[in-house]
């Protein structure tokens, strides 16, 4: 059973305790790790019982970023297929949350918080990862349509999704200034899934192709060139989230190993009478607790509407990279268990090594923190 008297923190009203408290218990009752072979049926039918159960209304509309956190949390310690499931329906309609129109919201975000419509957040390409003004995909206007033209990739539900929110550049500006976002509907001519790609800890994973595809105007997200500004309003919700999943990664796996420590028998004690346990313990813990503050903090400072680039950024970095080394240790106590094929530490190893990569590599993160420091340093210009 995993501590909860982070619940307590100043950060939380008494709604979202209750929150975590429905979820942990639904979770317990109708989650498990094993999703079968079969991962593109298994993320359509968590889709559809996250939404039955009503957990993907948090996901759309009025974002209350710390439940956000909360729900992500708690699934990845379950299961991390349900985690994806629940956050890709967030990510990939956050923007119509944030920026669509009446009609656009009308159309898809009901259907999403059902689990009747499953979303896409269709931003990387081949040459334009974390430089998002590197972006070559194309969107020319013609008429009320634009005519949409290159390639995304890395896009999670690429293949399974009812729709995309893609980015593509629209020329009012050089660089990030010349970007607009549209929805674009699976089944639109023109738009073909190239390539699906296969990952360590699989999910649905795509390449896109987007030839001569005419969408219309008003799919457009926000003001024509404002893409940039849709994205990174989108990510910064999403960002934090990132960090809550590592936090549930990571207490399930430190749950695991403090149980495992108490139980192994060694040299007439137990593992967890060593002192080398014990420090290792210790560390983790510190640092489970330390990632929660950063990642509850940059929410709570969402949801008061302040901005959050350099919290969130903080939150998503030290929480990843606290998960990985959680685990790491976690698999380490374990011994040979740890890397039977299976095991629940073996899959959150694979599990967690893809957080510290997507919604902005650690690295880049290290850039947006050192950034938004020097921009508000004494005297920056």
């Amino acid at each position: 059973m995993s501590d909860k008297s982070y619940l307590d923190w100043p950060f939380f009203d008494a709604g979202h305790a209750r929150l975590e408290r429905e979820l942990d218990l639904w979770a317990a009752a109708h989650l498990h790790a094993d999703h079968g072979a079969d991962v593109d049926a298994a993320c359509r039918a968590l889709v559809r019982q996250l939404g039955q159960a009503g957990w993907l209304r948090h996901a759309v509309g009025a974002i209350d970023t710390r439940a956000i956190c909360l729900i992500r949390e708690t699934l990845a310690r379950y299961a991390g297929l349900a985690d994806f499931s629940f956050a890709m329906q967030g990510l990939g309609s956050g923007a119509i949350s944030l920026f669509g129109s009446a009609a656009n919201q009308e159309a898809y975000l009901g259907r999403v918080a059902r689990g009747e419509a499953i979303a896409a957040f269709a931003l990387s390409e081949p040459q334009a990862g974390s430089d998002v003004a590197a972006l070559a995909c194309a969107a020319v206007a013609d008429g009320d349509d634009y005519i949409l033209n290159g390639e995304k990739t890395w896009i999670s539900n690429g293949g399974i999704a009812d729709f995309y929110v893609v980015f593509a550049r629209t020329g009012e500006a050089p660089g990030s200034r010349g970007i607009s976002a549209f929805i674009v509907d699976a089944g639109m001519p023109g738009c073909e899934i190239a390539e699906r790609i296969e990952l360590i800890a699989p999910h649905p994973l795509a390449r896109l192709r987007f030839e001569n595809c005419r969408v219309p105007a008003t799919q457009r997200l926000g003001a024509a060139g404002q893409g940039f500004k849709v994205a990174m309003a989108t990510l910064d919700v999403f960002r934090t989230s990132v960090a809550a999943a590592a936090l549930g990664f990571a207490r399930r796996a430190f749950d695991a190993a403090l149980a495992h420590a108490m139980q192994r028998k060694m040299f007439g004690q137990t593992l967890a009478d060593f002192q080398l346990t014990q420090a290792k313990l210790a560390q983790m813990a510190a640092g489970i607790d330390a990632a929660a503050l950063l990642t509850y903090r940059a929410a709570w400072q969402r949801d008061q509407g302040r901005k959050v680039t350099k919290e969130a950024a903080m939150a998503k970095m030290t929480a990843t990279e606290t998960a990985q080394q959680v685990i790491d240790a976690a698999v380490q106590l374990f011994g040979g268990l740890g890397v039977v094929s299976g095991h629940p530490v073996e899959c959150l190893y694979r599990e967690i090594r893809a957080l510290r990569i997507y919604e902005g590599a650690t690295e880049v993160q290290q850039l947006i923190i050192a950034r938004e420091l020097l921009r508000e340093a004494p005297g920056a210009a």
